[in-house]
């Protein structure tokens, strides 16, 4: 169940795009302000509004850390600021000063991602505030981004219908024509799914367009393997253009917004949809989830953002404990700590450790000095709660063990490769496994059973090589 619980109308024209971190949620308009609230009573913050841009701001972004909040606009600029104080800390002007439409944080906030309105885009260094990498889509405006969530590459939306991947050195990897009539939005869930047949494991994406339609690919994105787009399937329910659509933290939600006013939660597992909300009077613009409670925000045209209880069962489930085999907790974000925080029912500290930049590795080494003296919490209550739920995770992991890369498994044994071939199908096995199946008189391609072109057998060396240096860095 959905519950509207409050509505935001502190904006004088459109909302164009709402986004949470775990302390606040921002707001932007065509009004040329953002506007920033606390997530504790709605109640907006003393320096809001941040009134630095001079045309109309399209999309607004927290960093993982929750400490940085990005804007961008018509002026042809992205602007920094300080999420805690509201100081402008950098002024990031467009190469190219066409408007920008869209602004994204990669996941551990080394770059910050700016694509406008003449295809450009450019990667911006957090840390130096100077130009990274630029580059161009092949056509039309770029009006989506995403990053996916281990920052190794990202997927641009542009208003000519192409979803192009990139990886972090802004090379094009693929290209693809996602929506006949343009895309609008684009999203990762931060969950991977995995594929128990073969293997995989995969990055599940949505995107939305204007022809009224929602679609969820799979991504495989592997050094060896390279990249690959798989179209999963289409969400239906809207009437009219979709504008927007987010993934819930856990993945097992993607909620909508369209020009037929409505806002649709979807079942990603399912594809079923579980709400439809209706409070809007004028098109859904943006819409999103907060990453550590039931929360779900969505703009409007109407000036106004709705702000919803959901009614779930786990308020806040990242990468809790549950899914550190898919991320490491060592390789967690501040982020990912604060969402483990909220899982414990420890919400009340994410505020703390993120002013001290815990992420998982600092996490694990925690001690009740450094609770005491560093963090300075005084209840010893409290400390022996935080240190219990801290050692369950160090067991936790403990017994976890390393997970083999799943490019480095044979997809017909899965083991691990020693002598790597690849097939006419373009995949690769172990050659004496790949050998029996064809002396059984199969002559079809065991991960895609289509007839073998050729039953030659090349040796992966790369692969081999690769394999080989993951050894050596599990026997240091």
């Amino acid at each position: 169940m959905a519950t509207l619980i409050h509505t935001l109308a502190d904006h004088s024209d459109d909302v164009n795009y709402c986004a949470f971190s775990s302390l606040y949620l921002a707001t932007c308009s065509l009004d040329k302000t953002v506007r920033v609230y606390s997530l504790k009573d709605f109640t907006e913050l003393p320096y809001s509004p941040l009134r630095c841009h001079t045309y109309a701001v399209h999309c607004c972004c927290f960093s993982p850390s929750g400490q940085l909040l990005a804007s961008c606009s018509t002026d042809g600029t992205t602007l920094l600021w300080g999420s805690g104080d509201g100081r402008l800390r950098a002024v990031l002007r467009q190469p190219s000063r066409s408007p920008v439409r869209v602004c994204r944080f990669s996941p551990r906030a080394a770059h910050l991602l700016a694509g406008a309105a003449d295809g450009s885009l450019v990667l911006w260094d957090t840390q130096t505030l100077k130009l990274y990498r630029s580059g161009n889509v092949k056509d039309g405006s770029l009006v989506a981004c995403a990053f996916s969530p281990n920052g190794n590459f990202f997927v641009t939306g542009s208003s000519c219908g192409d979803l192009t991947i990139w990886d972090d050195k802004m090379r094009c990897l693929y290209n693809e024509k996602a929506h006949d009539l343009g895309v609008t939005c684009c999203d990762f869930s931060s969950q991977p799914i995995s594929d128990g047949e073969h293997g995989f494991t995969y990055f599940q994406m949505a995107s939305c367009g204007q022809d009224n339609q929602i679609k969820l690919w799979l991504i495989l994105f592997t050094d060896v393997l390279g990249v690959e787009l798989k179209y999963k399937c289409t969400l239906t329910g809207h009437s009219a253009p979709v504008l927007a659509c987010a993934f819930s933290y856990d993945g097992q939600m993607l909620v909508s917004g369209s020009v037929d006013k409505c806002v649709i939660i979807h079942e990603t597992s399912t594809a079923n949809t579980l709400h439809t909300l209706s409070q809007h009077t004028r098109y859904v613009t943006t819409c999103a989830f907060a990453p550590c409670s039931p929360l779900l925000a969505t703009g409007s045209m109407d000036k106004t953002v709705n702000i919803w209880q959901l009614d779930l069962k786990q308020p806040c489930a990242g990468n809790t404990v549950e899914n550190e085999s898919k991320v490491a907790v060592e390789d967690w974000s501040e982020d990912d700590v604060s969402a483990w925080l909220c899982a414990q029912d420890l919400a009340d500290f994410v505020e703390l450790f993120k002013m001290n930049n815990i992420d998982g590795k600092q996490l694990l080494n925690l001690t009740k000095e450094s609770l005491t003296n560093e963090l300075k919490i005084e209840s010893l209550g409290l400390r022996s709660k935080v240190l219990q739920k801290i050692e369950e995770l160090r067991v936790k992991v403990s017994s976890v063990p390393v997970a083999i890369p799943d490019e480095f498994l044979c997809p017909i044994t899965r083991e691990l490769m020693k002598d790597p071939v690849i097939a006419a199908d373009g995949y690769s096995y172990e050659k004496e496994a790949v050998e029996n199946w064809i002396s059984s008189k199969r002559r079809s391609s065991p991960m895609t059973n289509l007839p073998l072109a050729s039953l030659m057998l090349t040796p992966n060396r790369s692969l081999k090589m690769a394999i080989a240096r993951w050894l050596e860095t599990q026997q240091k």
